[in-house]
């Protein structure tokens, strides 16, 4: 595989994702929601005991780790339930971001093409099948990775200058944040190009191959409910393990991918 090929489709499949709005908007406003309003709004909660604060306290705050545990224990119930909101419940909402940001541009890649027309003109160039795949996971994998570092930073900042003077220490950032963005967030955002890139291989338009990307949300919602409950308490353990077992599947999904890639059978399916 020749990289200067792949590098050509990057370049011009990113001009293309910069230039439309139905492809920049939800890279915007999905971040902005969750690394701004989520801080804000449980932040902005008064620190009194209630029912909802003995739920979260009561499935969560048993499986967290001893250390933890111990520092919250020093704390009013209001600031512990924020803690474990802010720290442990939203973390699994970040893995959304390169989910959504590298589905929707790798929903565009070729089932935009279709719609644009220029899929022949792209099908008929000189790059080998691994090379077309290449530049279309990096046109995805390069913005996801960068808009989940951006929202991490921006949600970072947001919590520690909300909080700093209720709790008198930083919050973020810790260990299991930056396994997560570090380590679990990039895989995910293979895993959701690799399906995405079959699937707008294999439909006829942009919106279609959105709708049917948007499943990969379905594991993010697994963890987040998991967690909710008390059964599954995301350290940075259990989240190398995942990264692993993200990163076999996302080898297998792109050896399928390339196996499956029919630049005829794509050219039909444009007409």
């Amino acid at each position: 595989m020749r990289w200067s090929k792949a590098l050509l489709v990057f370049r011009k499949d990113l001009s293309e994702v910069l230039r439309n709005w139905e492809v920049m908007a939800p890279m915007i406003i999905l971040p902005v929601i969750i690394t701004v309003l989520l801080p804000a709004i449980t932040t902005m909660v008064p620190d009194s005991s209630g029912s909802g604060n003995g739920d979260i306290l009561g499935t969560i705050l048993p499986n967290l780790p001893e250390d933890v545990r111990l520092m919250l224990s020093s704390l009013p119930e209001g600031l512990q339930v924020m803690y474990i909101m802010l720290v442990y419940y939203f973390a699994p909402f970040f893995l959304l971001i390169p989910l959504m940001v590298s589905g929707v541009i790798a929903s565009d890649s070729f089932a935009g093409e279709k719609e644009r027309k220029t899929i022949e003109a792209l099908l008929a160039a000189p790059f080998t099948d691994s090379e077309l795949l290449m530049g279309k996971i990096l046109v995805a994998f390069a913005p996801s990775v960068g808009v989940t570092l951006l929202g991490f930073t921006l949600y970072m900042v947001m919590v520690d200058a909300l909080t700093v003077g209720r709790f008198g220490f930083l919050l973020l950032p810790n260990l299991t944040w930056l396994v997560m963005i570090l380590c679990l967030a990039p895989a995910a955002s293979l895993l959701g190009i690799g399906a995405t890139v079959i699937i707008s291989s294999r439909v006829k338009g942009f919106r279609e191959a959105q709708q049917l990307s948007a499943l990969m949300v379905v594991p993010v919602l697994a963890l987040l409910f998991g967690q909710a409950s008390g059964f599954l308490i995301l350290g940075p353990t259990v989240l190398l393990v995942l990264t692993v077992l993200v990163l076999v599947v996302d080898a297998a999904l792109f050896g399928v991918g390339l196996s499956l890639f029919n630049r005829e059978k794509i050219l039909s399916q444009s007409h």
